[in-house]
């Protein structure tokens, strides 16, 4: 089993930054993938951005990349999604989700639509202009 708690969500106007965080719990975390998705306000839930089990690899929805920054820190089995240069349509509840499948994904589009095993409760992003 694995828990996920997002935090560091909050308010920013638009151009500023936020660091959110992903702690996880289960001895196992370490062989999971994360991904972070968010759901905006009368919007479907959408993928944002991933990272493979060891780190090494990132994955990025065209919408973020270039502003968004996706790290795991192993020792602390916590996850971050740096965001900068916030918009107001970055406006949403975050969430992060852990997977691990039989294949390793090697796309974003992969990323996005493979099934996640767990998720956490998300966090809200409200970014006014």
């Amino acid at each position: 089993q694995v828990q996920l708690v997002e935090s560091g969500g909050g308010s920013v106007q638009a151009g500023g930054s936020l660091r959110l965080s992903c702690a996880a719990s289960g001895r196992t975390f370490s062989v999971y993938a994360v991904g972070w998705f968010r759901q905006g306000p009368g919007k479907e839930r959408e993928f944002v951005a991933a990272i493979n089990w060891s780190g090494i690899s990132t994955y990025y929805a065209d919408s973020v990349k270039g502003r968004f920054t996706i790290s795991r820190d192993s020792s602390k089995n916590t996850i971050y999604l740096q965001m900068n240069s916030l918009k107001p349509e970055d406006t949403a509840v975050y969430y992060c989700a852990a997977g691990r499948w039989y294949r390793e994904p090697n796309t974003s589009n992969e990323y996005a639509s493979n099934e996640y095993a767990y998720w956490g409760q998300g966090t809200q992003v409200t970014v006014s202009s």
